[in-house]
């Protein structure tokens, strides 16, 4: 008990500037889904739908780059700090590159928006929405090799200070280009695209800013920052980092596909879908934080070769988390009118959206223990299993049954969109427990 106490500082002083960090990035999301709202429902739709076209290619980059982290913090808990310095260069051509191939996918997806025969006006809004937003794409890998070559070394304040900077800044550029303030034009959903990409660039300004200038990261940086692809670098970023962001695909590219899929049941259904996901992000980022602190303290202590720091890194971690998951579960269980309430006063969409909140908070406490899981794998630098899991688990179960509940047996009614969280929750249930078993099997092996 007096391991974990001591445990907790350390770790909690990596977890809160995530915690912060995290939440401003998805409260940029609530923002946009919250002014978008008050709009009109046609661009809260064209939002909905964008989000969930763009996230996934963002996740890619993130997932890709976390590898520099769980590298990082296993050569910093090693002592290997020439490793450490000639890391970043080799983090940051990968980041470029994974930025140069997802721009363009951002800024011509008006060809897949149309496959979705959607009415002709949320298809318009929401190619405008995907393609401004595609516009701050090329800053997110330096962004994300600056943010997690920091948090390696177990500093996360740079990653919190540009996320609530971005996130500040959002609210106004959002207010100005939806609703056409101070002179700017009325731009609806394609407003709020314009502020998504400006707070991403932004963020990468104010991160790279605080890097150079920090006194205590300057023995971390190499001496020159352009230097020649190193390929057996590269490569290892890639064999740790190409599977994690495959799985973050996945993970999220099923919400996605389901987000699509509900948005054929109407503008009603993918509302009310859109305002559980948007209620249940913020719940799901403190114990994403807390996971991903827990990372790097267990990393810091496989790299110095010590199982008793990794054991009690784990216990600490997955204590915090499962405190917020159920105080999370708590909330939505007994405040699900006053959430609703701050998104809509459509009683059609409440409806809705009061049966989904009652099914996150069942999805938020399973989750915990699939994040927890992953995370841990992560440390060790196992990424394939993960990513095996969720394949299975999201798109060869909950992806294909919720369909068939919800549209090929459902009727495409908007009460469907419950059939597919119902599916969702039994795919994360599967994963939990599959990650759960390879995690045991792990600490068994600890001596």
């Amino acid at each position: 008990m007096g391991q974990m106490r001591e445990e907790l500082g350390p770790l909690w002083r990596i977890a809160w500037p995530l915690l912060i960090a995290q939440t401003a990035q998805i409260g940029t999301g609530v923002v946009d889904t919250l002014m978008a709202g008050n709009y009109g429902d046609t661009d809260l739709a064209a939002i909905a739908i964008g989000f969930n076209i763009w996230l996934p290619l963002y996740l890619i980059i993130l997932g890709t780059l976390f590898a520099c982290s769980a590298i990082v913090a296993q050569d910093f808990g090693a002592g290997r700090f020439e490793r450490v310095r000639s890391f970043l260069p080799q983090g940051l051509w990968v980041a470029v590159v994974l930025s140069a191939m997802m721009t363009p996918l951002c800024l011509h997806s008006g060809a897949i928006i149309e496959l979705l025969e959607l009415p002709s006006d949320t298809t318009a809004k929401t190619a405008a929405y995907v393609s401004r937003v595609g516009l701050g794409f090329p800053a997110l890998g330096i962004f994300m090799a600056l943010r997690y070559h920091t948090q390696g070394l177990g500093v996360t304040a740079p990653f919190a200070i540009a996320s609530v900077v971005g996130f500040v800044a959002n609210v106004p550029l959002n207010y100005m280009l939806i609703f056409g303030a101070w002179g700017a034009p009325e731009l609806g959903a394609e407003g709020c695209g314009l502020a998504t990409a400006a707070s991403m660039w932004l963020s990468t300004l104010i991160i790279l800013l605080y890097v150079l200038s920090a006194d205590s990261l300057r023995q971390y940086l190499p001496d020159r920052w352009l230097q020649a692809p190193d390929r057996r670098r590269i490569g290892e970023i890639l064999a740790v980092g190409l599977p994690v962001g495959f799985t973050f695909f996945l993970e999220t590219g099923v919400f996605s596909a389901i987000t699509l899929l509900i948005a054929t049941l109407g503008d009603a259904a993918v509302a009310a879908h859109q305002i559980a996901i948007n209620v249940w992000d913020v719940f799901y980022i403190p114990m994403v934080s807390v996971g991903s602190a827990m990372a790097t303290r267990m990393g810091h202590a496989i790299g110095a070769g010590n199982p008793q720091g990794i054991r009690v890194a784990f216990r600490v971690g997955a204590a915090l988390s499962t405190l917020i998951g159920l105080l999370a579960m708590s909330l939505l269980l007994l405040f699900p009118d006053a959430i609703i309430g701050a998104y809509t006063q459509s009683s059609d969409i409440r409806e809705l959206a009061f049966q989904l909140l009652r099914l996150a908070a069942l999805f938020i406490l399973i989750d915990v223990v699939q994040i927890v899981g992953s995370f841990v794998l992560r440390a060790y630098k196992e990424t394939r299993f993960p990513f095996l899991v969720v394949t299975f688990s999201y798109w060869g179960i909950a992806l294909p049954l919720g369909y068939l509940l919800a549209i090929h047996w459902g009727d495409s009614l908007p009460e469907g969109t419950v059939d597919f969280w119902v599916s969702t929750i039994l795919g994360i249930a599967i994963a939990a427990a599959l990650i759960t078993w390879r995690v045991r099997r792990i600490f068994k092996s600890l001596t």
